[in-house]
């Protein structure tokens, strides 16, 4: 089966570039959902990658669409209160009549994110423990029934409204790539979000979580496998590495070395790009999302062709 695509919009490079404005970002949200792309996802952070509310945004994007998903790649939950994020999330449920996706993580350990916590006064290693609560906390709220909770969060006959528009509130997808994470996405979540640079590692991961699922006793064929990929297709490969390359070290402050060891990224030409990506659905991944390196307008375009070529 064809894999579901989602397109990232690019909500911290153009805060980089000292263009925040929200309109040509929501006419990029259009332009994807006018081209066929499935869904449209927005990154997350408060200060240690400055960007935009990334649940702000997603309810101008589903007033200006109809049919795509709207994601977050990822968000953190562990810095918001969870009371306060089950409210959040209901409504932006409601606005886009279903169409959300909540997809999460923990973070990793590096001095920016560390102080990103401070500042929110979350402490850092506590973060697995208060996002599995403080999401199990905003799944008891989405119920619209009477609440008590008595764990980080104090909850005494709490009712939320409005609800969710999907019974039980939106899907979540857990990212992480070390046997943790992978447990807590296939035994408690919907779907696992990955960024493997490695296919056959990928291909691992995935049986690996499939297999919890499966023991969990769950549906594994309503367990989504997704991938966050960075993009830069140009015929010209030299040029495609090296805008991928400055794209990473220029978004991340990292030598892009280390980067491309721990995100799937591809810089090249178009056949090679079809074959990059069949080899992710062919592994069974059932979402890609897409990150663009460079001029969306022209690569949207690009990668519309290329879905067609490939037949999906």
């Amino acid at each position: 089966m064809a894999p579901r695509i989602g397109y990232l919009l690019p909500t911290r490079e153009r805060v980089m570039d000292g263009r925040p404005e929200t309109g040509p970002l929501l006419d990029l949200a259009a332009r994807a959902e006018g081209l066929g792309f499935d869904s449209v996802w927005v990154g997350d952070s408060l200060l240690a990658r400055p960007r935009h509310d990334p649940l702000t945004l997603l309810a101008a994007v589903a007033a200006r669409t109809r049919r795509v998903q709207l994601g977050t790649a990822v968000f953190l939950p562990a810095l918001r209160n969870p009371v306060v994020l089950a409210h959040q999330l209901a409504t932006l449920d409601q606005i886009s009549e279903g169409r959300l996706v909540l997809g999460a993580g923990i973070a990793n350990d590096l001095p920016n994110i560390r102080a990103e916590f401070a500042a929110a006064g979350v402490p850092f290693e506590a973060r697995v423990g208060r996002m599995m609560e403080g999401l199990r906390l905003a799944r008891a709220l989405w119920t619209g029934e009477p609440v008590d909770w008595g764990g980080r969060w104090r909850v005494e006959g709490g009712v939320l409204g409005p609800t969710p528009c999907r019974l039980g509130g939106p899907p979540i997808w857990m990212a992480g790539s070390v046997r943790p994470a992978l447990e807590r996405a296939a035994r408690h979540f919907d779907g696992w979000f990955a960024i493997e640079p490695d296919l056959v590692r990928w291909g691992e991961q995935w049986g690996e979580v499939r297999a919890i699922v499966r023991g969990a006793g769950r549906d594994v064929g309503q367990f989504v496998g997704a991938v966050y990929l960075t993009m830069a297709i140009d015929e010209d490969a030299d040029r495609a590495e090296q805008r991928i390359n400055g794209f990473l070290e220029n978004y991340y402050g990292q030598p892009a070395v280390v980067l491309r060891k721990r995100q799937a990224c591809y810089g090249g030409p178009a056949a090679g790009a079809a074959n990059y990506l069949k080899g992710y659905a062919d592994a069974g991944a059932t979402d890609l999302i897409v990150r663009f390196a460079g001029d969306h307008e022209r690569n949207l375009e690009i990668f519309t062709k290329l879905r067609a070529e490939l037949g999906w």
